[in-house]
């Protein structure tokens, strides 16, 4: 896709989740987990291509900016939305699939100096609630909520709701129907 037409489509993203978005040009000028995952991407690419210093060095300026640390390495996908995105760190093994709604202060640490993978997974139409951290190698399946201040460090099935330090894996009531963006307002 290209960038533009991925903008336009974070854009969208954007202003479908967050109720208080006014304006198209608002999101653009003003949203800075918009910034944030645009300064990844072309870190992310810089990243890919082996200019890893080139790569960290613009993760860390868009940081500066934003409040809202991705490493370069990390995979994330399409529809992604950090919404009030300050204190975010996502490091670099984390995967995170499509339409993921991440809220502020979330970490999704590692747990190993090693050379592996050592951050989270998380699947597609995912909740990640306020101050909430999920630490290690663990998969979190889609169509799951993680509840304000949860800590995940094990794995959790498809359409869990995560509460709790350490989070406790609970089914959600109707993961398959509910519409993330509408239910967050109920759990987090």
């Amino acid at each position: 896709m290209a960038p533009f037409s991925r903008a336009r489509e974070d854009i969208a993203n954007a202003r479908r989740r967050d109720p208080a978005a006014r304006s198209n040009f608002e999101i653009w000028l003003t949203y800075s987990g918009l910034h944030a995952v645009w300064g990844y991407r072309v870190a992310h690419w810089l990243w890919t291509h082996r200019l890893h210093t080139a790569g960290r060095a613009v993760s860390q300026f868009t940081r500066f900016l934003t409040g809202i640390e991705i490493h370069p390495g990390a995979v994330i996908g399409r529809r992604f939305f950090i919404d009030h995105g300050m204190g975010v760190v996502i490091g670099e093994t984390a995967v995170i699939g499509d339409d993921v709604l991440m809220y502020h202060g979330v970490t999704l640490g590692g747990t190993s100096v090693k050379h592996e993978k050592r951050h989270p997974t998380l699947g597609n139409d995912i909740v990640v609630g306020a101050g909430s951290t999920v630490l290690g190698n663990v998969t979190v399946g889609s169509h799951s909520m993680i509840g304000a201040n949860a800590v995940v460090v094990s794995d959790a099935p498809e359409g869990s709701l995560l509460v709790g330090a350490p989070a406790v894996p609970r089914p959600r009531a109707s993961a398959a129907t509910d519409s993330y963006a509408d239910s967050a307002i109920y759990y987090i």
